[in-house]
């Protein structure tokens, strides 16, 4: 009976928590509304861009989900969208129109128009929006997501390794490690897809960090390397993988896009496959 005692110690211990967190600000009227706020984080003003769904409900913990823009990019395009023929994301990475009103999303604008995480201060604008965030509006803690392209992506990563207690699962589209990569040993659920035919940041560059959370949540490689079916994308879902952190890599044979469709589709896949993973989650 000890023993059996302990099996089942160990094996919750080893599964993220599936009772709800709840922020300080649940249940009280919130302040914040959807609009551009700034922070002082290291001496420098930092903004963010802030959108809370429609007939927000003080009682109810809502996902919280972090969008970072590409280089060259802004917050207020993330919000926007651009043209996804000409290698722009759909508004808030296609995830706003999808979520039904069941996520409060944060658009971060950078430093120079990109994350370099110069000394971790990147993280620590993170950790700023998170503390105001949660502490004026209803927030279920254990469901936090980051996404982004390219060095959107790369913060998604660098957040995956410092912050894993912090993040539930990342979507990183197009990424690499370029915004550094704190820690990286804890386990973070993992989405990824990248294409073979991308011009800025080589495939190879994807799959280092996908690897480094293939080690971390304990998955196993595939026998051989995943590759695109033509034109069609191609998802694998890792397994062996510790319970509660999954992996999922989608390989396309595209440039570096965020809105890379499969053959006869004008839809990108990337909001749906974003989505459908983090909602795994409960």
């Amino acid at each position: 009976m000890r023993g059996l005692f302990a099996s089942v110690c160990l094996l919750l211990a080893a599964v993220p928590s599936v009772f709800a967190a709840n922020s300080t600000g649940c249940g009280k009227p919130k302040t914040l509304t959807n609009k551009q706020y700034s922070v002082q984080v290291n001496g420098k003003n930092r903004n963010y861009i802030l959108n809370i769904p429609d007939n927000y409900d003080q009682n109810r913990p809502y996902r919280l989900v972090f969008t970072w823009h590409q280089r060259g990019g802004s917050a207020q395009k993330i919000v926007n969208g651009e043209d996804i023929t000409k290698g722009g994301a759909l508004p808030y990475y296609g995830l706003k129109a999808i979520a039904n009103n069941s996520a409060i999303f944060v658009v971060p604008d950078g430093l120079n128009s990109g994350w370099g995480n110069s000394g971790g201060e990147d993280v620590t604008f993170f950790d700023s929006m998170l503390k105001t965030v949660e502490a004026d509006l209803c927030v279920n803690t254990n469901l936090r997501f980051s996404t982004g392209f390219s060095y959107g992506g790369a913060m998604s990563y660098a957040l995956a390794c410092a912050r894993p207690e912090q993040i539930r699962a990342v979507a990183i589209l197009s990424g690499a490690e370029l915004s550094g990569c704190s820690g990286g040993s804890k386990p973070v659920a993992f989405y990824g897809q990248h294409g073979t035919s991308d011009s800025v940041l080589n495939i190879s560059m994807g799959r280092s960090v996908r690897d480094k959370f293939v080690a971390a949540n304990g998955c196993t490689k595939p026998a051989s390397e995943p590759q695109p079916n033509g034109a069609n994308s191609v998802k694998t879902v890792y397994s062996g993988c510790k319970a509660g952190y999954p992996l999922t890599w989608v390989i396309h044979n595209g440039d570096h896009n965020p809105s890379q469709t499969n053959s006869g589709s004008s839809t990108p896949f990337a909001p749906a496959n974003s989505w459908e993973f983090f909602t795994q989650f409960t």
